[in-house]
């Protein structure tokens, strides 16, 4: 009884496969790798899938690295920039406090004021200017070659100091001052820091407002 029970089932089990796989019944067989092969090959088949990643994952990392360098050094460079901007800004605030006391000087010269005595006074700041000019030139000394990436943080300061001098110049002898008197005044060394010509020029320019100023006085 069991043995027919059997046979029915297997029948009625083959009947449904054939239904599903129509394909079946032309006796197309794939062939299936023994369950031992498989698992042989698992451990050397993961092995060469990780060695694959971590050979991806190593260009990346290097590359993670040589940037980090890249912007630690130019971190590194922005803070020594700062650092010399600050000193170039503080010495020229010292040469704007300078300028000041001596265009209050030239003023009395328009209080009728004898000439002499007032240039005397005006050029008791020559030797502050020479001493802070000095200074910024060993500032520049310290980054050679950038004269011109901070040339912007004195800028202005050049060139009232260089206005009050040709108005001086112009005062004492009546004659234009020159760009190589300028900066032998100023104690620069055009070797070394020397005194930008657009500099000279524009002040040069803005001594005119003091000096027609001084025609109408004199």
């Amino acid at each position: 009884m069991k043995s027919v029970l059997r046979s029915a089932i297997c029948t009625t089990l083959t009947f449904s496969l054939r239904s599903l796989n129509p394909i079946s019944h032309y006796n197309f067989r794939i062939p299936l790798p023994r369950y031992g092969a498989v698992l042989a090959a698992k451990p050397s088949h993961f092995a060469s899938m990780a060695d694959g990643d971590g050979g991806s994952d190593a260009p990346l990392s290097s590359s993670l690295h040589v940037l980090e360098q890249q912007f630690e050094k130019f971190r590194h460079q922005l803070d020594d920039s700062g650092t010399i901007r600050e000193r170039i800004r503080n010495v020229a605030f010292e040469i704007e406090s300078a300028t000041r006391r001596m265009h209050s000087n030239l003023l009395l010269i328009h209080q009728s004021r004898p000439v002499p005595e007032v240039l005397e006074k005006a050029k008791g700041q020559f030797g502050v200017l020479k001493e802070l000019y000095s200074k910024l030139a060993e500032i520049i000394r310290e980054c050679p070659g950038q004269y011109y990436r901070y040339h912007g943080d004195w800028r202005s300061e050049t060139q009232t100091v260089v206005s009050l001098l040709a108005f001086m110049h112009w005062l004492e002898t009546e004659s234009l001052l020159l760009h190589e008197e300028a900066e032998e005044k100023l104690g620069l060394n055009p070797s070394e820091f020397g005194l930008d010509i657009e500099d000279y020029l524009t002040g040069i320019c803005f001594m005119s407002n003091d000096l027609v100023s001084a025609l109408l006085m004199l």
